[in-house]
C-alpha cells in the first residue's frame, strides 16, 4: 500500500544514516581534517585580528568565532557530502545500493543523518574554541537558542541537499574536492565569513546575498554577538525573517536540484 512508502523510506534512511556514520568515523584522517580545519582557521584569524573595528563594540576574534560556524557547516554538509557521493559513484557503491531497498530518498535521509551528527560535533568544537580562546559568551536568552536551532536545521538541510546536487558536477571522486572547494572558499570571502562584511564592496555583498552562506553567517552572529553589533551588518539589523526565507528557499532549490541531477552511476563516455 502507498501508505507504507514514507515510513519505509524513513526507516531505511535512518539505517543508512547509521552505516554512513560508521564509515565516516572509521576514516580517522578525514574526520580529523573535517573537524579541525574550520577550528584551525578560527584560531588563526582570531589570533591575527584581535581588536574591534571602528564603530563596533566586540573584538573581531569573537565576530570570527560566531561567523565561522557557517564555514563549519559548509565543510561538514556541502563538502563532505558532495565529495563522498562523487567517490561512492566512482567506486560503484551507489550502483550496488541501487539493487537494495535503499531508494534515492532513503539515501538522502542517510546523508542528512550523517551531516546532522557531524555538524553538531563541529559546532560544539568551534564554540569551545571561541569560548576558551576568545572569550565568546554563550547566550543566556532562550530565544537566541531557539534561533540557533532553526538556523542549524535550515543550514544543514540546504547545504546537504546542495552538496548532493553538486556531486554530479565533479567528473570523478579525485576531482571533487578541487571542484567543490572553489565556490566554497569564494563564498566565505564575499559573504563576510573570512572578512567582516562591513568592509566588503557593495556589489560583492549583493552577489553574496543570493546565496545561503551570507545569511548563515549573519544568523549565527545574531545568536552569539550583542545586538549592538547589528550596526556592522549591511542592513543595520539581524534580518531574521529574510534569513529564514532565503535558507528555506535554498532548501527547496537544493531538493529540486537533487531530484534533477542525482545519478546512481557515472555518465557513460561517448
Amino acid at each position: 500500500m502507498s501508505t507504507g512508502a514514507l515510513p519505509g523510506t524513513a526507516s531505511v534512511g535512518l539505517s543508512r544514516g547509521q552505516a554512513e556514520l560508521r564509515m565516516f568515523f572509521r576514516a580517522k584522517e578525514a574526520v580529523i581534517f573535517t573537524f579541525a580545519f574550520p577550528a584551525f582557521l578560527l584560531v588563526l584569524l582570531g589570533s591575527i585580528f584581535t581588536k574591534a573595528d571602528p564603530g563596533l563594540t566586540v573584538p573581531m576574534s569573537q565576530v570570527f568565532a560566531a561567523s565561522m560556524i557557517a564555514y563549519g557547516i559548509l565543510s561538514t554538509a556541502f563538502l563532505t557530502t558532495g565529495v563522498g557521493i562523487a567517490i561512492d559513484r566512482e567506486d560503484g557503491t551507489l550502483k550496488r545500493l541501487r539493487g537494495t531497498p535503499v531508494t534515492a530518498g532513503a539515501y538522502f535521509v542517510g546523508k542528512i543523518v550523517l551531516v546532522a551528527v557531524a555538524t553538531l560535533a563541529e559546532v560544539v568544537l568551534l564554540l569551545a574554541v571561541g569560548v576558551l580562546l576568545f572569550d565568546l559568551s554563550l547566550p543566556t536568552d532562550p530565544a537566541r537558542w531557539l534561533t540557533l536551532a532553526w538556523l542549524l536545521v535550515l543550514s544543514v538541510l540546504s547545504c546537504t541537499l546542495l552538496g548532493i546536487a553538486a556531486s554530479s558536477v565533479a567528473k570523478s571522486g579525485k576531482s571533487a574536492p578541487a571542484v567543490l572547494n572553489l565556490p566554497v572558499i569564494a563564498l566565505q570571502f564575499i559573504s563576510g565569513i573570512f572578512v567582516h562584511i562591513s568592509v566588503l564592496p557593495g556589489p560583492m555583498v549583493t552577489v553574496a546575498s543570493f546565496f545561503p552562506v551570507k545569511w548563515m553567517g549573519q544568523g549565527f552572529r545574531s545568536v552569539f554577538l550583542p545586538d549592538s553589533m547589528m550596526v556592522g551588518e549591511v542592513a543595520g539589523s539581524w534580518e531574521h525573517g529574510m534569513t529564514a526565507l532565503v535558507l528555506g528557499a535554498w532548501c527547496v532549490i537544493g531538493l529540486v536540484l537533487c531530484l534533477l541531477t542525482f545519478r546512481w552511476s557515472e555518465r557513460q563516455a561517448g
